[in-house]
């Protein structure tokens, strides 16, 4: 009786245990666990997805950059040159009022040169400065990336009446809104570009199509390249500024129906042995990575380096047109590709300037052209830029400008 007492307790022990087995896992099937996975893998979703930052996420924003990918922009003029072009140009500015003689002063509040992308562009500008004989002055006060300091050289350029057009570019969004505001009430046409404001006071707003357009492309690529249920790493460099936060907004929307894991979304601060580390941290950690993503690609190379360090063959990498990677790309024969944040757009503004002092129309949102250099193109874009130095931005547009290579070169 009791070996036939102690076989009945174990059978019913059996039972109750595989009873709250199948418990804990349907559990966890409906509450997804502990990891924040956006979706079971074994229906082919994506696992490890977080949401956008919704101070930053515009879903009908999204929609509109994704489709203006596709879309063939119109010419503004002579060259069919993308940075006279505008993508969906839709309401035109009636800019008479401001139509005056020359020669004219152009002021330009630039939020900062402190980094290479910026420092491209603002040699740039200055070469289309000298293309424009009906420009007689060009002011141009540089903030050192402080709000104060913009605010104040704003304010300091629209006293007195020595500028024609005021050409701005925010140091950031929010706070530079109401210095935008006090300047267009000022009668000076306000230009914007790069990065934007909360007021649609300018004149004309100029940007290229986007942070969300940006994150979508390089999303995109990877979910071609990247095998079924790899795990992709984000890289990042700061939190809370739009135009970042948009592009990580566009690769999740790619994302969420993709097979494929993030496994980490980091923030850099732009450092290339932070990049190093924290790629090489997580080819230890998870044995190995299927993809790299970058919200910018200045710290590309630093994260290809970790790979070789650790012996192993780079995975598909997402970049930028700064030339050390496009080089590094085409010596290694990697897979990866380089979304742009068109650098030319330093051009426009000028350009816009003289269009509205001349009285011509332009659009109230000039959208420019975003392309992605893809591996079909690698090698002529890196051919055309023989001799420039690593950090230089390959789409500056400004090869058949005065100077060049020379000015770009230092």
């Amino acid at each position: 009786m009791r070996k036939r007492w102690h076989l009945n307790r174990v059978l019913l022990l059996l039972v109750a245990f595989t009873a709250f087995a199948v418990f804990v896992s349907a559990c966890g099937d409906d509450d997804g666990g502990d990891s924040g996975d956006s979706a079971d893998s074994g229906n082919g979703g994506a696992v490890g997805l977080p949401e956008p930052n919704p101070d930053f996420f515009d879903q009908e924003e999204m929609d509109r950059q994704l489709a203006q990918r596709s879309m063939e922009p119109e010419d503004f003029g002579a060259g069919n040159d993308p940075w006279v072009q505008a993508i969906e140009p839709g309401e035109l500015v009636d800019t008479s009022e401001y139509k005056k003689d020359g020669p004219w002063n152009i002021c330009f509040s630039n939020a900062s040169v402190d980094n290479p992308w910026r420092q491209t562009g603002w040699t740039t500008m200055q070469a289309e400065v000298e293309l424009h004989d009906e420009i007689g002055n060009f002011e141009a006060v540089d903030a050192e990336a402080s709000d104060e300091k913009q605010i104040a050289d704003i304010r300091s350029l629209t006293k007195g009446g020595k500028c024609d057009a005021l050409i701005i570019s925010p140091n950031t969004t929010a706070t530079l809104t109401p210095a935008v505001e006090r300047a267009c009430k000022t009668g000076i046409p306000v230009i914007v570009f790069d990065r934007g404001v909360n007021t649609d006071c300018p004149v004309t707003f100029i940007h290229p199509i986007g942070g969300y357009a940006f994150g979508a492309d390089a999303a995109e690529f990877l979910v071609e390249n990247v095998p079924d249920g790899g795990k992709i790493l984000a890289l990042r460099i700061l939190p809370g500024v739009d135009v970042l936060e948009t592009r990580f907004s566009g690769a999740l929307e790619i994302w969420k129906d993709a097979n494929i894991e993030l496994v980490g979304n980091e923030f850099t601060d732009g450092d290339p042995a932070k990049t190093k580390q924290i790629v090489s941290d997580y080819i230890q950690r998870e044995g190995g990575l299927d993809g790299i993503w970058m919200d910018a690609g200045a710290t590309a190379v630093a994260a290809i380096e970790a790979f070789e360090d650790a012996g192993q063959e780079v995975p598909p990498i997402t970049g930028e047109d700064q030339l050390d990677f496009l080089r590094k790309w085409a010596e290694d024969d990697l897979t990866a590709i380089a979304p742009v944040y068109s650098n030319f757009q330093w051009r426009t503004p000028i350009i816009a300037a003289t269009r509205i002092l001349s009285g011509e129309p332009v659009p109230k949102e000039w959208v420019l052209p975003q392309p992605a250099i893809t591996e079909d193109q690698l090698d002529d874009v890196i051919a055309q830029n023989e001799g420039m130095p690593p950090l230089h931005y390959a789409l500056c547009g400004c090869e058949d400008m005065p100077g060049y290579p020379e000015r770009w070169q230092g």
